[in-house]
């Protein structure tokens, strides 16, 4: 019983969809994208920011992020693939806390599906330190925090 037990918190949520088989996923920075902003590129045209926290979605959201928790994506990615091919969005920019586990494991299963799909107009990019790394970036980047909440960046 004990070992079942074990082996079921062992269980991740990404363990029933397939591993990611991009070996290089493109990476956004966040002053390179702060840049991009500033350019005037905007989001739903020049770019989609998909935001990829469930539970943890706290201290705010990037202007203009698409909400769409790691935990569900999976199956819904051609879908998301038809809606940007037909919008002609270049990019999809995807982020987490520290975009070091859901965003780049998102940013890897779509780049797996624009090559699946033999697609080269699309780039699928991680921003570089997630959420987490915008907001501790200083004014310029939390002034573009939807429902910024400092306290939950800067805990003492």
């Amino acid at each position: 019983m004990e070992d079942k037990v074990a082996a079921k918190a062992e269980v991740r949520w990404y363990d029933g969809y397939p591993a990611v088989q991009s070996q290089d996923v493109s990476a956004l920075s966040c002053a390179d994208f702060l840049r991009m902003i500033y350019s005037g590129a905007s989001p739903g045209h020049d770019f989609l920011l998909v935001d990829l926290r469930r539970n943890d979605h706290v201290g705010g959201t990037i202007h203009g992020s698409l909400n769409l928790p790691a935990q569900s994506l999976y199956p819904s990615l051609p879908t998301l693939y038809t809606i940007v091919k037909a919008a002609k969005i270049p990019r999809v920019i995807w982020y987490c806390g520290s975009s070091r586990g859901r965003g780049n494991r998102a940013a890897g299963w779509f780049q797996d599906l624009l090559t699946e799909k033999g697609d080269h107009n699309i780039a699928s990019l991680v921003l570089v330190e997630g959420i987490a790394g915008w907001a501790n970036g200083g004014a310029e980047y939390t002034k573009l925090i939807d429902e910024y909440d400092p306290k939950a960046w800067h805990k003492n």
